[in-house]
């Protein structure tokens, strides 16, 4: 058994990653049996299994072949393949920049999709993007100081006089005036009034347009505070995809989801939300 298992991992020094009807051809074993070895391998953390799929396999791979999963990506469905192209392509996307379809996709191509937070937005980072790369990007140079210019006092002559004259000026570079604060939209407003009527605490603001904002809340239970990510639309219809991307969303926080309407659901959304009932809650806004 552990010649089996070291000539498996042999194999994949030397192919790379690989697809497991390959690797039972190479080690003469059956599908079968070559799929307890790799499952055994791969609880004991010898080797990887990807996420993606090709012919409805995954591939096995060892620690720093990561990159070599990148030749399979024309087997991926049409909206993953995009997405990996686009993020590999521009190495860091903002999520709530992609279209829908796009924000979906990015979540389903685990090997090269990773997520992380900046200022409370959603960014996906290419899997070969280090810390120090996503620094550089993100870095800014630091507002500059305000800059005391002091001209010294001149001697100016006046109508034959000899007069001196003091001058100071005081120049302020690299201060930026702050604009007036954006007011809420009828719709926010409303929204929020109608948490705060409920008790339910408003604990930050993520983002607010006129007809959608996304806010965390806390809300008292049976259980004790629970955080939520809230998520209210000012559209006609909900659809399925509007539930799926915010739950995707609170997914990522951690946390379960709150999606307030205004006016109708689809059936299709009513379904999907009685199926995700424990991490998914709706209300309609009255």
């Amino acid at each position: 058994m552990n010649a089996t298992r070291q000539k498996i991992i042999d194999i994949l020094k030397l192919k790379g990653p690989s697809l497991p009807v390959r690797i039972a051809s190479q080690i003469g074993l059956s599908s079968l049996f070559a799929g307890a070895f790799l499952s055994e391998l791969a609880k004991d953390k010898i080797i990887k299994i990807s996420n993606m799929k090709v012919g409805g396999s995954p591939l096995y791979f060892l620690e720093g072949q990561k990159e070599a999963l990148e030749k399979f990506h024309p087997y991926m469905p049409g909206k993953e393949k995009e997405a990996f192209l686009l993020l590999r392509k521009n190495k860091i996307l903002e999520d709530k920049k992609q279209e829908p379809a796009i924000r979906v996709a990015l979540r389903n191509i685990k090997d090269f999709a990773f997520p992380f937070t900046k200022d409370n937005e959603i960014f996906w980072r290419f899997h070969s993007m280090g810390e120090n790369e996503i620094r550089a990007i993100f870095e800014t140079p630091k507002a500059a100081k305000p800059t005391k210019i002091k001209i010294k006092q001149e001697a100016l002559k006046i109508k034959g006089e000899q007069t001196k004259i003091k001058r100071e000026q005081q120049l302020d570079i690299g201060l930026k005036k702050e604009g007036p604060k954006k007011e809420k939209s009828d719709f926010a407003t409303k929204v929020i009034t109608l948490l705060q009527n409920n008790n339910i605490e408003v604990l930050e603001e993520r983002e607010i347009k006129k007809k959608e904002l996304s806010i965390i809340i806390r809300i008292n239970s049976a259980l004790g505070k629970i955080r939520f990510l809230c998520v209210a639309k000012d559209k006609k219809r909900i659809t399925e995809n509007d539930l799926r991307i915010t739950l995707q969303k609170s997914q990522t926080l951690k946390m379960p989801a709150l999606v307030i309407f205004p006016q109708d659901i689809h059936k299709k959304a009513l379904a999907y939300a009685e199926k995700w009932d424990s991490l998914l809650k709706l209300r309609k806004l009255q």
